[in-house]
C-alpha cells in the first residue's frame, strides 16, 4: 500500500504529501508561532532542509512546496511582531545588501514575465518572488545577533549530519530513502559508474554545493572553541556531503573556502592580492589561445566533470550579449548543445533578468564583502572577532566559486540567504557600537597607502 497522500487536482498537477511530512509541517507551523523568536530558526531550518521540494500541496493550480508554506507562515510571524512591537525587525535595518538582493530578484521576475507574456509564466514568477522574499526576510528577522548565528550554525551541523548519513547510504545501497516519501527519485543518478548522491536536495550538484559552502561555519565553530563536538560533526558531515555528491563544483567550493582561510596572515595586504589576481587573469587572457574563462573547462576533480559545458555556457552568454542585456532572453536553449541548463548562477541571473539584474546580484556579493571588511576593521586587534568575520568571508567566497558551477534553485537558496543574514547581523552588532578614537582616526586617514580589506573602500562613509 502506498503510504503517500496523493490528491489529484486539475490537469497534471497533483498534491504529493507524505503523512509524516504533513505531521512535521503542522508541528513546525505551531512552533513558529509558539516559540520565542530566537528558537524558531531550529524547526524552521530542519523542516526546510530535511524535506524534499517534491513534497508539494496544489491549491487551485498553485503549487505550494513545504518550503513555501513554512516561509509564508514565517512571514505571518514577522508581520505579527511588526504590528505588536515598535522594535526594529531586521538587524542593522534595511541595508545595502537587502536592497541589492531585492532589486536583483525583482528585476529577474519582471523580466521573465515580460519575456514570456503568459499567465502561467506570471504565476510562476509570483511564486518565485514569494519564495525569495519570504525566505530571505524571514531569516533576516530570525537571525539578529551572534547568539542567533551560533544557534543556526549548530542547527546546520545537525542538518548536515542527517544529510551526510542519507547520502552515504545512497553510495552503499544505491537507494535514496527520501524517494519513499515521494517527489524525488528513489534511484540516485550515476556517472562513469559512480553514484552521485543528492539526499533531500533536488539534484546532486546543489547537495554538494550545500555541504561545501557551509564548511567554513564549522571550522569557525572549532577555532572559536564554542562547541568542538558539534564543530567536528559538522566538518565531517560537510566533507561527506561534498565527496558523495561526486561533483567538481562541490569540491571547487570546498577548496575555495579553505583557500580563502589560508589568506588570514595576509589580511592587511588583500588589496594588493586582489589587484595581482586581476592582472594575472588579464595577462592570461592576452596570451592564451582561448579566452581566460576557458580555464573553467579544465576543472575536473571527479574524472567525470562537465567543465567544458560550463565554459561553453559562459562563452555563449558573452558572445550573445546583445540578445540578453536588456531584459534577458528565452532563446538561450538554441545557442548550442544543452544550453537550456543554466548551471551557472551568474549566467542564469543574466539570461533571465538582463544586465541590471546581474549587476544587482554582483552588488549583493560586493556589498557583503564590503560590510565584512568594514566590520573587521572596526574590531581590529580583537583576534576572535576578526577571525569570525574572516570565516564569514571564506564562506562567501566559497559560494562565489560554487555559483560558477550551479545556479541555486532548491534548499541551497536558503543556505545562501542564511549566510547573507549572518553577515548583516554580525556586522550590525559591531557597526552600531561606538567607535574608539583610534578607530575614528584610522577611518579618517588618507586612502593612499592604506591596506583595504574585503572592499572596505566601498563602505567607507
Amino acid at each position: 500500500m502506498d503510504s503517500k497522500l496523493t490528491i489529484y487536482g486539475g490537469g497534471a498537477a497533483s498534491t504529493v504529501l507524505h503523512p509524516l511530512v504533513a505531521v512535521a509541517l503542522l508541528i513546525t507551523i505551531a512552533l513558529i508561532f509558539i516559540l520565542p523568536r530566537k528558537y524558531v530558526i531550529v524547526p524552521y531550518l530542519l523542516n526546510i532542509f530535511l524535506v524534499p521540494l517534491g513534497q508539494v500541496v496544489v491549491l487551485g493550480g498553485a503549487h505550494f512546496t513545504i518550503y513555501r508554506i513554512i516561509a509564508l507562515f514565517g512571514c505571518a510571524r514577522l508581520l505579527r511582531e511588526k504590528l505588536s512591537s515598535h522594535d526594529r525587525l531586521l538587524a542593522g535595518g534595511f541595508n545595502s545588501i537587502d536592497r541589492a538582493f531585492l532589486w536583483s530578484t525583482l528585476l529577474s521576475s519582471v523580466a521573465m514575465a515580460l519575456l514570456w507574456q503568459e499567465q502561467q509564466a506570471v504565476i510562476n514568477q509570483i511564486g518565485r518572488l514569494i519564495d525569495a522574499f519570504s525566505g530571505y526576510f524571514v531569516l533576516r528577522y530570525l537571525i539578529q545577533d551572534s547568539e542567533d548565528i551560533l544557534r543556526t550554525i549548530k542547527t546546520f551541523a545537525v542538518i548536515a549530519a542527517v544529510t551526510a548519513i542519507c547520502m552515504l547510504n545512497e553510495q552503499i545501497t544505491h537507494t535514496n530513502i527520501y524517494g519513499y516519501l515521494g517527489g524525488t527519485p528513489i534511484w540516485p543518478a550515476m556517472r562513469e559508474g559512480r553514484v552521485r548522491s543528492q539526499g533531500a536536495f533536488s539534484v546532486y550538484v546543489t547537495a554538494g554545493a550545500f555541504g561545501s559552502t557551509i564548511l567554513p561555519f564549522f571550522l569557525w565553530l572549532w577555532s572559536a572553541g564554542k562547541s568542538k563536538a558539534t564543530a567536528a560533526l559538522g566538518v565531517i558531515s560537510a566533507t561527506l556531503i561534498t565527496v558523495t555528491s561526486n561533483t567538481s563544483t562541490a569540491v571547487s567550493a570546498y577548496l575555495a573556502g579553505i583557500f580563502a582561510l589560508c589568506f588570514w596572515p595576509l589580511r592587511q595586504r588583500m588589496r594588493l592580492i586582489r589587484w595581482a589576481i586581476v592582472i594575472i587573469l588579464v595577462s592570461l587572457h592576452l596570451v592564451m589561445k582561448a579566452p581566460v574563462w576557458a580555464l573553467i573547462a579544465r576543472v575536473d576533480f571527479t574524472g567525470s566533470s562537465s567543465g567544458y559545458f560550463r565554459y561553453a555556457l559562459v562563452d555563449a552568454a558573452i558572445k550573445h550579449f546583445s540578445d540578453w542585456w536588456l531584459i534577458g532572453t528565452k532563446d538561450f536553449g538554441y545557442w548550442g548543445w544543452d544550453m537550456w541548463d543554466l548551471s551557472n548562477q551568474y549566467v542564469s541571473t543574466a539570461l533571465t533578468g538582463g544586465l541590471a539584474a546581474l549587476v544587482f546580484f554582483i552588488a549583493t556579493i560586493s556589498r557583503s564583502f564590503g560590510m565584512l571588511g568594514v566590520a573587521r576593521k572596526r574590531v581590529e586587534g580583537d583576534r576572535k572577532q576578526e577571525l569570525f568575520f574572516w570565516f564569514l568571508g571564506a564562506a562567501l567566497f566559497s559560494n562565489v566559486m560554487a555559483f560558477v558551477g550551479i545556479s541555486y534553485f532548491d534548499q541551497t537558496q536558503v543556505a545562501w540567504y542564511a549566510l547573507l543574514a549572518f553577515i548583516c547581523a554580525a556586522a550590525s552588532e559591531v557597526l552600531r557600537a561606538p567607535e574608539t578614537e583610534s578607530q575614528k582616526e584610522a577611518e579618517s586617514a588618507p586612502l593612499v597607502g592604506v591596506p583595504l580589506d574585503y572592499g572596505v573602500l566601498a563602505e567607507r562613509k
